[in-house]
């Protein structure tokens, strides 16, 4: 599967949208494989309505930039609920109005009951998330889809960490993307990379964001995948 990427000056606006939203920090923190990382993103700070809209605008360029070709959207919870709406609502105001869904963690016994909410699960889905570490979260959205009859067809996330996945407390020479891409045949969207933000640090004006630039490059260089492997 080829490798859907970003224009580069959509990329680079996204990084510095994310650091001024503090969305992306740096410092010392621990990942679920147990790496410590010089850099953390965490979507959930996109916390008020203006940075959600300008967060769907993201995913929407990218998207559209892509070619990917879908018929409705799934939101995987948590996160990938506000993110599927979100993104639903903006693609509906550039002129593409699709359905969208997303699911609970725990099915419901009353009301409608199930664990899915939104429009029916059916054609080809495009999963919004916002990163994709181990590609759990993934792999539990397709088997939700296939379930429901659907095809899980595509991804977007908003960054692609470009690191090494983990399987069994092991490190394999592949990414969570790659894995997904590759292994399962499904196309992979990504707004912004590892490399993107490295090269927003080298470049930037500021001191102190060029001062993050050696370490983000040292754990590229150790957790990074071969972009040419699978």
């Amino acid at each position: 599967m080829v490798d859907i990427k970003a224009p580069a000056s959509l990329a680079q606006d996204f990084v510095q949208f994310a650091v001024e939203s503090g969305v992306l920090r740096f410092g010392e923190f621990k990942t679920k494989a147990g790496r410590m990382s010089p850099y953390f993103f965490n979507a959930g700070l996109f916390d008020d309505g203006a940075r959600m809209q300008r967060l769907a605008e993201f995913y929407a360029q990218a998207l559209l930039h892509s070619g990917i070709e879908f018929d409705m959207i799934f939101g995987p919870a948590y996160k990938g609920i506000p993110l599927a709406a979100t993104v639903a609502v903006e693609l509906a105001r550039r002129g593409r109005n699709l359905p969208f869904a997303y699911n609970r963690k725990e099915a419901k016994d009353h009301g409608e009951g199930g664990s899915l909410v939104g429009a029916p699960l059916k054609g080809r889905v495009l999963i919004v998330d916002d990163v994709m570490s181990a590609g759990t979260a993934a792999r539990e959205s397709i088997a939700l889809i296939q379930a429901a009859g659907a095809t899980p067809h595509a991804v977007v996330i908003a960054l692609d960490r470009q690191e090494m996945a983990t399987e069994g407390g092991q490190d394999v020479p592949h990414s969570a993307v790659q894995y997904v891409r590759n292994q399962l045949g499904m196309q992979v969207c990504a707004i912004a990379r590892l490399a993107d933000l490295l090269q927003y640090l080298q470049q930037n004006d500021t001191s102190e964001l060029r001062a993050h630039y050696p370490r983000v490059l040292a754990y590229r260089q150790r957790y990074g995948v071969d972009e040419g492997t699978m």
